[in-house]
């Protein structure tokens, strides 16, 4: 029996990255296809994978906000690779700016790359997932898809429907044996807060946000953990 099939996208470095390792870690042997626009950081993050553990970890380089580049992609994986067995939606991109300050090219920037994104993928990989009715679908949404933040209109539009997409995708496929489970971090040590000035000790470690995919998919398949959320333990920032 293969071993399982992980696919992660955004995971050139950050989160992504982190969690591709994770599942390389504790699911040794699985094999991993990993998604993004770099390919250079990709093929590192994969040969660090096969280190941790993977039996086989492949770069895909794709813009996820593009029909045509996912299609191409998810079909390259599907035929090579097969069916996933773990779908992790973790693309996306934060650009801090007022509502007043929101220019529409960034406002469809940010619902493409965190919203359309997450639609795109899911669309290509999920009917096989229902045919077998086997699968597990993470959305990466954030707690600015929970709760309203200033400086990120934008931002909040894409990850609230993030956590609305997922919930339907959670009642609508439940009856064929896939999971849906929204994560909704908040402040982790990443990128996008490289230039912040807040001290990495006030976040939440990577490799804590990462683990939780892991151990939500290790759980019986009769259970699923509907939403995460994840804070610093001093509260947001």
């Amino acid at each position: 029996m293969p071993k399982p099939l992980i696919v992660v996208t955004g995971a050139s470095q950050g989160i992504g990255a982190a969690i591709a390792r994770a599942f390389a870690k504790e699911l040794r042997g699985s094999r991993l296809a990993l998604i993004a626009r770099s390919e250079g950081n990709l093929r590192r993050v994969a040969k660090a994978c096969e280190r941790a553990g993977a039996g086989m970890a492949r770069a895909f380089p794709c813009d996820v906000s593009d029909a045509a580049a996912v299609a191409r992609t998810a079909k390259a994986i599907l035929g090579e690779l097969g069916v996933p067995d773990v779908l992790v939606n973790n693309a996306g991109s934060f650009q801090p700016a007022t509502f007043l300050e929101t220019s529409v090219e960034t406002f469809d920037e940010l619902i493409a790359a965190n919203l359309r994104s997450t639609f795109l993928v899911s669309k290509q990989f999920v009917p096989a997932m229902v045919k077998r009715r086997h699968g597990h679908v993470f959305n990466m949404s954030s707690i600015a898809g929970l709760d309203a933040y200033p400086n990120s209109s934008a931002y909040c539009a894409a990850k609230f429907g993030v956590v609305g997409l997922s919930k339907v995708m959670r009642e609508e496929l439940k009856p064929h044996g896939v999971r849906v489970t929204v994560v909704c971090p908040g402040a982790t040590v990443s990128p996008s807060w490289s230039n912040s000035g807040v001290e990495p000790s006030r976040m939440i470690p990577t490799k804590d946000a990462a683990r939780v995919f892991v151990d939500a998919f290790k759980l019986s398949e009769r259970t699923v953990v509907e939403e995460i959320v994840l804070r610093p333990q001093l509260g947001d920032l």
